[in-house]
């Protein structure tokens, strides 16, 4: 029986002096393995001046405005790279107090600290809280990500191993002070102390020390420009930490009122947001460079930018959305209002939103009345129609009888374009739409000549420019140039190759129409002092008012509606659009000189070649093909104006405002049994509207 003892004894202290001698060799493999691990990582790890260059954390972009002040700073921001001898004591001390007080001490990670964590976890039942030291936060931050992951750890503690035996501690601490994240998109303590209090680290005091390593914790919770008594709190708290740490003393810390520092106030750069938005994600297509900072140079007028949102916030109203697109005549957005408050809704109704434009959509059907050989002053006559089943009725209820094309277009006159398009085809009116860039579906149902298509504000707008623009197309822009830090060009915006959408008597002319409306007809309220050329367009039960329009180069598109679409009362393109077109422009083209729109085109060249070349032996009367030219309104001049004699000048009231007088609407429409001259053949089917017929010998052109 004690032999039986003596062996299970022996046998159990065998057992023990196995599991024992396992543990160890699995010890020793364990600290080779780290050893070899961290000799690796340290053999693998970037140079220090590498490490300085920050441009693993992202790339930072500077949006500028046309005169070159800083929109918008988007990703990153560095500031100035602070060597350890140029970062305040006081910085230091904090940043080492709140975040890894044995920072001096530990080989990279804390054993101290991983141990009283472990034991209040055991005891208190908790998860093990944070204990990444200074160098472990910083091998986090520049090589791996933020997962909470057992295997995370393990690598970010072989690469604090790697780091403390790779750079001194003095190098680790410049290199995290220079490098972490302090929120608001700064990056390092220059960044930060630049947003917070306007001035570089180099210089801070006590108290901003502790605000901004208050930080590092929550930068989203703790940031001055968020929450300024929790930014003030948490300094206190820093404070606390330090005089307990024996970094200052309590007399000190008592001087560093955080209360008394001065935080630096953001700019409101609300509704500059819509803009850079839209802009910013056509960099894709400009350039490939993703990595070093950038300065992007935009077409935004700041100073048309604030109009443009006041103007939208003054008339759109409670309840009610805005949009707002100018730009000028090559195409350059100068400026860009999505909505009333951006940080209340970044959707952008200027660019993204899709709705009906009403009677603004008859742009397209008169401009491809004009190119079918009508002319602003024949007649057709406002009756009751029908088309396939669809009744139309004008907004008054009533209609007129014989009406000129040009007062039909004023009055928008709604059976007058339902009988356009009956006679030049609803797909021949979508063409147009889709030549001028209209890029949303368009319907052929009759009832598309009211506006029942979908469409957005900049691509209406874009249409109402290339009007203006003789024909020709405009294409919107944002982007002038891009350029690195040390001044090379990635990009430079070029104009486009012309293209010509319709000759430029038929922009003229429909010029012409677009002045009539606002001088004469629904958008007298867009009146601005000056010649101004557009068209209001207000849908079914007025969920949605528009006025688009022209002076002196620019072109402005306004919406106003609910994202709901419901009924709005009120609303139409002539009142709140139209009076905030009238705010924007007054003061957008104060210092442009003032433009006589150019509506006296002659007949084009090939009408006036010699009988025989055009038609052969025919016998054509001479005193009817005989030039004959209009005035500003698209009215006859029965005698050319005789060379030197001064132009009439289009009509404008004296003080440049209000209604037209009886005189007046009496000249811009006389009667209408007057007779009329010869209008030029329309364009050959099948051709180019923009040039001549195959025998012509010069191109049509417009007067200067």
């Amino acid at each position: 029986m004690a032999r039986t003892r003596s062996a299970t004894a022996s046998s159990g202290r065998s057992t023990f002096k196995t599991i024992l001698q396992g543990i160890v060799y699995a010890a020793v493999l364990a600290v080779l393995a780290l050893i070899v691990a961290v000799a690796v990582a340290v053999a693998n790890l970037p140079s220090y001046s590498e490490l300085t260059k920050r441009n693993d954390l992202g790339q930072m972009i500077r949006v500028r405005a046309a005169n070159g002040q800083v929109l918008v700073a988007l990703g990153p921001s560095f500031g100035h790279w602070l060597r350890y001898d140029q970062i305040p004591a006081e910085m230091r001390a904090a940043m080492i107090s709140t975040e890894d007080r044995r920072f001096r001490s530990h080989i990279g990670v804390d054993p101290i600290g991983i141990g009283r964590a472990l034991v209040s976890a055991v005891t208190r039942g908790k998860r093990v809280s944070a204990t990444s030291t200074i160098t472990q936060q910083l091998a986090r931050n520049i090589f791996l990500t933020n997962n909470r992951s057992f295997t995370r750890k393990f690598k970010e503690a072989i690469l604090a191993l790697a780091l403390e035996r790779k750079f001194s501690k003095d190098q680790i601490l410049e290199l995290y002070l220079n490098r972490v994240y302090f929120g608001g998109g700064a990056y390092g303590i220059d960044a930060a102390s630049g947003k917070f209090f306007g001035h570089g680290a180099d210089h801070l005091s006590l108290g901003e020390a502790a605000i901004i390593a208050g930080l590092v914790k929550a930068p989203s919770n703790y940031s001055p420009t968020a929450d300024v008594q929790a930014a003030r709190s948490r300094s206190g708290v820093v404070l606390q930490t330090m005089v307990k740490n024996g970094f200052i003393s309590a007399d000190a810390a008592a001087n560093a009122d955080p209360a008394s520092i001065r935080i630096q106030q953001t700019t409101n750069n609300n509704s500059v947001r819509y803009f850079t938005d839209w802009a910013l994600p056509q960099l894709d297509q400009l350039i490939d460079q993703t990595q070093d900072p950038i300065d992007v140079w935009t077409t935004l007028d700041p100073g048309m930018q604030a109009v443009a949102d006041k103007s939208i916030r003054a008339n759109a109203p409670n309840g009610v959305q805005g949009a707002l697109v100018s730009m000028d005549r090559d195409g350059a957005v100068r400026a860009m209002v999505g909505g009333k408050d951006y940080v209340d809704s970044i959707y952008n109704r200027a660019t993204q939103a899709t709705r009906q434009p009403g009677s603004a959509f008859k742009l397209f059907v008169y401009l491809s009345a004009l190119e079918s050989g009508m002319k602003p002053t024949d007649t057709i006559v406002d009756e009751p129609i029908t088309i396939d089943g669809w009744t139309p009725r004008n907004s008054t209820r009533t209609n007129l009888g014989p009406v000129s094309l040009r007062e039909a277009f004023s009055r928008s006159i709604n059976t007058i374009s339902a009988k356009i398009g009956a006679q030049v085809g609803f797909t021949t009116i979508a063409d147009m739409a889709r030549r001028f860039g209209i890029t949303t579906p368009i319907s052929t149902y009759p009832s598309m000549v009211l506006g029942s298509s979908e469409v957005r504000l900049i691509d209406m707008t874009r249409a109402f420019a290339s009007v203006q623009n003789k024909g020709v197309a405009i294409t919107p822009y944002a982007i002038r140039k891009v350029v690195t830090a040390d001044g090379r060009i990635l990009y430079q915006h070029d104009q486009m190759e012309q293209r010509v959408l319709v000759a430029p008597w038929v922009a003229a002319e429909m010029t012409d129409l677009l002045q009539s409306a606002v001088l004469s007809g629904t958008g007298r309220a867009a009146q601005i002092g000056r010649p101004v050329a557009g068209k209001t367009g207000t849908t079914s039960s007025n969920k949605d008012g528009w006025f688009i329009g022209f002076s002196s180069g620019l072109t402005t598109g306004v919406w106003m509606g609910r994202d709901d679409a419901k009924p709005i009362a009120g609303l139409q393109g002539g009142t709140a659009p139209a009076r905030a077109f009238h705010d924007f422009m007054t003061v957008a083209v104060a210092n442009r000189p003032v433009e006589q729109f150019d509506t006296q085109v002659p007949i084009p060249d090939w009408q006036l070649t010699p009988e025989e070349e055009m038609y052969g032996d025919t016998a054509i009367d001479a005193n009817a093909m005989s030039p004959s030219l209009v005035d500003e309104n698209g009215m006859p001049l029965e005698n050319p104006p005789a060379q030197g004699v001064p132009q009439q000048q289009p009509m404008v009231r004296p003080d440049g405002t209000g209604d037209p007088t009886q005189q007046e609407l009496d000249q811009a429409f006389p009667p209408q049994q007057q007779q009329q001259p010869q209008r030029p053949p329309p364009p050959q089917p099948n051709r180019d509207p923009s040039s001549p017929p195959p025998d012509a010998t010069e191109p049509r052109t417009v007067s200067p």
